[in-house]
């Protein structure tokens, strides 16, 4: 049995991959974490889900309870993931990390970092998503530059970074094949008298609305036809489920940074 500890206990993503990891018979919950001040620090976390008591206290600390572990599950903030992080090096746990939202300073921190321990990252664990990374890249390789490239994502009005980070690996993805440099290329808003669409952009659009659960197109388009690429999120347990996969995987690799083609096996 691996004994996984989930951060951001009280969140939507969180809730549910407890929920699932509840019915796990290969993972059992050991631990739970949420920030300092939060409603459910010192409550029971399966009873609050209405799953039954299972002991397992929500702690205010990750170093609270980690050594319990043998693997956290963290979906979390930026700031605090890469807090997570840096104690997972230190008490030498595997970490899944599904936050979003790491500036570039952050990003380099966790490049140094991961290596010290073994680490799956990815801003969005759908197996789907994953797939559709995949045929991006592929299909970008085949229209080169004669087709524009935009990509629009949805969410819920709660949701706090943008664009999402799945919106933003795929636009890297897509300009690592044709050779552009996402920094240069990328818009992400239009306003105004902007003038023609220049060849090498890549459009990254942000809509919020409601109760969006996560939904992204990619558009290829070329003179006198284009193609769509979408993916649509009907729940959050598709995120969870992927999730718990990497849980699972991770706790058998050697030390580094991973990602979802790497625990799916598609590199």
């Amino acid at each position: 049995m691996i004994k996984a500890i989930v951060t951001g206990a009280g969140g939507r993503m969180g809730g549910r991959i407890i929920s699932l990891l509840n019915a796990e018979e290969v993972l059992e919950l050991v631990g739970a974490v949420e920030k300092a001040g939060h409603g459910l620090i010192g409550r029971d976390v399966t009873e609050v889900l209405g799953l039954g008591k299972s002991g397992v206290i929500v702690q205010d600390r990750l170093d609270a309870c980690i050594e319990k572990g043998d693997v956290v599950i963290d979906f979390t903030s930026h700031d605090a993931s890469l807090r997570h992080l840096e104690i997972a090096v230190e008490k030498k746990r595997p970490i899944v990390i599904g936050s979003t939202g790491f500036t570039p300073s952050e990003m380099n921190r966790i490049r140094e970092l991961a290596p010290k321990t073994r680490c799956v990252l990815s801003p969005n664990m759908s197996v789907g998503v994953n797939v559709m990374f995949k045929v991006l890249e592929y299909v970008s390789g085949i229209l080169g530059d004669d087709y524009d490239v935009e990509i629009m994502e949805s969410h819920h009005h709660l949701k706090k970074d943008a664009p999402s980070g799945t919106a933003v690996r795929m636009a890297q993805i897509i300009a690592h094949k044709l050779g552009r440099d996402l920094q240069e290329v990328g818009v992400y808003t239009r306003k105004g008298i902007i003038g023609e669409r220049t060849k090498r952009e890549i459009g990254i659009q942000t809509l919020r609305a409601g109760d969006i659960v996560g939904e992204h197109m990619v558009m290829f388009g070329g003179v006198g036809e284009r193609l769509e690429f979408i993916h649509r999120a009907h729940s959050r347990d598709n995120f969870a489920r992927g999730a718990l996969l990497a849980a699972k995987w991770i706790v058998n690799q050697k030390k580094g940074l991973y990602d979802m083609h790497d625990v799916l096996g598609m590199k």
